[in-house]
């Protein structure tokens, strides 16, 4: 796990957390931590493999163009819409952005075809690290909440997925502020939800971008960075970052 000089935690040598054996959890042990709750984003939680394993399907050899087209417009589409203040919900959005990507790769993309490719976010499952973790930080009585571009529908397709009912305060889509991130209504809407002060709600993050904005916002930020992505160019960085969320839950256990 990676800290930043501006990081504002030192991580504790020894005991920081303790596997139980069995269980794949790790116990939050000690004092009660000064984070109160972490905000996620939704691919920390969220696995989007299958995303390019349903393109690959069906557009055999040009798939992963595909999802690497469509990933990419999707994001540009959500910030173009908010600077030019014309927000429509992000299953829309993801849906434009998938019918300019075959059109810009020259694939035909039928009805059904779109269709079948919609619904696997619809399908989505958890990181096989993710449900430990969560039921971890539950556990400990930190609160736990989705922030995130996605619709409440997709959102709650995801929990019921995965089997993390229970799990979440409710759902902080951007569909409630109307600007996706890095917009400050976005990432404000943890501060009116949870009704804590800033430094006590840490923000995990997947992408770059993301952990900035957060950062910026004035959360303590955490980038759960499972590609190892570098840092954006962006003046700014997460306080901590690792590719797990076994590191995010030592990060928030080292803010005692």
């Amino acid at each position: 796990m990676h800290t930043t000089r501006r990081g504002f935690l030192k991580y504790a040598a020894t005991g920081v957390a303790v596997g139980l054996a069995g269980t794949g959890r790790v116990a939050l042990a000690g004092p009660s931590p000064t984070i109160k709750a972490v905000a996620f984003d939704g691919f920390p939680i969220i696995d989007p493999r299958p995303v390019q394993a349903r393109a690959e399907e069906l557009f055999p050899g040009r798939g992963t163009d595909l999802a690497n087209a469509w990933r990419t417009r999707q994001f540009e589409y959500t910030w173009l819409r908010t600077l030019s203040n014309s927000y429509i919900d992000f299953w829309q959005v993801t849906e434009d952005a998938l019918i300019f990507a075959a059109k810009s790769l020259k694939l035909e993309l039928s009805a059904a075809t779109r269709r079948k490719m919609m619904d696997t976010f619809l399908e989505l499952k958890a990181w096989p690290d993710a449900p430990p973790a969560l039921r971890s930080l539950k556990e400990a009585g930190v609160r736990v909440a989705f922030l995130s571009n996605f619709t409440e529908r997709m959102l709650d397709a995801a929990v019921r997925n995965s089997g993390l009912n229970g799990i979440f305060e409710p759902h902080l889509s951007t569909d409630r502020v109307a600007a996706y991130k890095p917009d400050a209504r976005a990432y404000r809407m943890a501060l009116d939800a949870f009704g804590l002060k800033q430094e006590q709600i840490a923000f995990a993050a997947s992408a770059g971008w993301d952990a900035a904005g957060a950062r910026r916002f004035g959360y303590p930020t955490f980038w759960v960075n499972r590609m190892g992505l570098p840092a954006e160019e962006l003046g700014v960085a997460a306080d901590a970052s690792g590719t797990s969320m076994t590191d995010l839950l030592r990060f928030v256990r080292a803010s005692t």
